[in-house]
């Protein structure tokens, strides 16, 4: 295992080693010492490396990820994982606001609480929870799914398009177009992925699923007052 000492480099010299790994090489893994928490710590990896962050971070960790799993002793500020493409960012403490956001692909797992707008405009990326999320959550959240283990705040799946929540716990108020939904052999099967993958040893007949009611994909007059 290779180690990037931030106390020793700089974060430039640290994130430029993890984006160009030497071509050929058998050195994979990646440990990342004193993050202190900086911000912006492992973006734009497009390796199937793994990378250790020892401590927590500032705000955009592990963002623009593609193929790399990176996993954080800690917790992360804002914008954790953002516009992910694939990959894996693993969280075993908090993740402050908008995780996940606009993320096309990928696994976002926070084993602590996520805060507001988690999963903000996702594209496709999938996230597990394994605490409670904030409020706005999975707003404008167009692919994906979104599986929280504990309570969801308000306005959850606001605007939603056709992603996929599932909730344990309990909701305190749906955003505008997001409904209940079936929970059909296919979705538990999905979700027991998700839980798999999230590691996290929830069943999946505990949760309820949300979505989209579609009223919103047309203009409506009576709307617009």
């Amino acid at each position: 295992m290779q180690v990037l000492d931030l106390s020793e480099i700089t974060l430039r010299e640290a994130n430029a080693a993890l984006q160009n790994p030497t071509e050929g090489s058998n050195e994979t893994a990646w440990e990342i010492v004193n993050a202190r928490g900086s911000h912006a710590i492992a973006v734009g990896l497009d390796a199937p490396i793994d990378v250790q962050v020892r401590g927590s971070t500032g705000y955009y960790c592990a963002g623009m990820n593609a193929q790399a799993t990176v996993r954080v002793d800690g917790n992360v500020g804002p914008g954790a994982g953002e516009n992910m493409m694939s990959g894996a960012l693993i969280v075993e403490g908090d993740a402050s606001q908008y995780a996940g956001a606009t993320g096309h692909g990928g696994l976002l797992v926070i084993k602590g609480n996520a805060s507001s707008r988690c999963g903000i405009s996702m594209k496709g990326i999938d996230i597990v929870v394994h605490g409670n999320v904030g409020h706005m959550s999975a707003f404008m959240a167009q692919k994906g799914h979104l599986v929280i283990c504990g309570d969801a705040g308000d306005a959850l799946g606001d605007s939603i398009y056709e992603a996929q929540l599932f909730v344990r716990g309990s909701v305190k108020s749906l955003g505008a177009d997001c409904v209940e939904k079936e929970m059909r052999p296919e979705h538990l099967e999905k979700l027991a992925e998700l839980l798999k993958a999230g590691e996290c040893d929830a069943k999946p007949e505990e949760f309820k699923r949300y979505g989209s009611a579609r009223e919103l994909y047309n203009f409506n007059i009576d709307n617009a007052y």
